[in-house]
């Protein structure tokens, strides 16, 4: 079972997934993150740059590989998720641009482009932390519902739903790609530690069908309960439609001592 964390809203939530990272990075100055996009994940990252200058923390040898990119669109356009990536992550925490990767999503031969990813994330060997946010459909990255358990990194064709969500970073919805590359469900499962951020009510069922439900590509998520290490931070109106709620306040509240575990 995953460990469920709920907190009063986003910044709280942002702290304490920053904490977990920011002391993973001290302990292993090597770490490889996996780095989710979007709005979920902002306070944990603005709370990763706060953490990184008050306690002087050297993040240089620390690297990271973007969940996923747009097809056809190169890096240094503002759209890019290596352009996100680099407003968002990179210069706030002050990684190494150079140690961050995203998928290519353009250049010849862009079918070996998945493969290619995988072997760069066995090189650097492996995840420890991998960032995620949940869609209100369940999807993580760009798996939406019906993706394979096993699925590794990989061409995919994105949602109309998912276009029209994201046609507000574009001039116009005809200019939002129809194709991605993300890394798979598979991939996601081989990191080490899982760090899934939800929030808002309009999360509340996906996240309860992901953590509560059967495990199934409907709710791509729903992999987390498949994961050894997997830590879910929530604000309160996300864990909303939990049912298990009062049994993981009392985990929260009961955890043994650190040196107890």
């Amino acid at each position: 079972m995953a460990e469920v964390i709920i907190a009063r809203d986003q910044a709280e939530a942002g702290d304490i997934a920053a904490s977990i990272i920011v002391n993973q990075i001290i302990t292993t100055p090597s770490t490889v993150l996996g780095l989710a996009t979007g709005a979920t994940p902002l306070s944990t990252y603005a709370a990763m740059a706060k953490s990184v200058r008050e306690h002087a923390v050297d993040v240089s040898g620390v690297r990271g590989f973007a969940l996923d990119e747009y097809l056809g669109v190169p890096a240094e356009r503002p759209q890019s998720y290596r352009s996100v990536i680099t407003r968002e992550v990179v210069e706030p925490v002050g990684l190494s641009p150079e140690h961050v990767v995203t998928p290519r999503g353009t250049g010849a031969k862009i079918g070996s482009s998945g493969a290619e990813y995988e072997a760069s994330i066995s090189a650097a060997g492996g995840i420890d932390i991998q960032i995620l946010g949940i869609g209100s459909n369940g999807h993580i990255a760009f798996n939406e519902p019906g993706s394979s358990l096993a699925s590794p990194t990989r061409i995919k064709a994105l949602t109309e739903q998912t276009r029209r969500d994201n046609s507000k970073y574009f001039d116009s919805p005809d200019d939002v790609p129809t194709h991605c590359i993300t890394q798979g469900l598979g991939t996601i499962l081989r990191a080490r530690h899982i760090v899934l951020l939800g929030f808002g009510r309009h999360k509340a069922r996906a996240i309860a069908a992901a953590l509560e439900g059967p495990v199934s590509a409907t709710i791509p998520g729903s992999i987390i309960q498949l994961h050894p290490n997997a830590t879910v931070i929530l604000d309160e109106a996300a864990a909303a439609g939990l049912a298990n709620t009062a049994y993981y306040r009392h985990a929260r509240r009961s955890a043994l001592p650190a040196m107890m575990t």
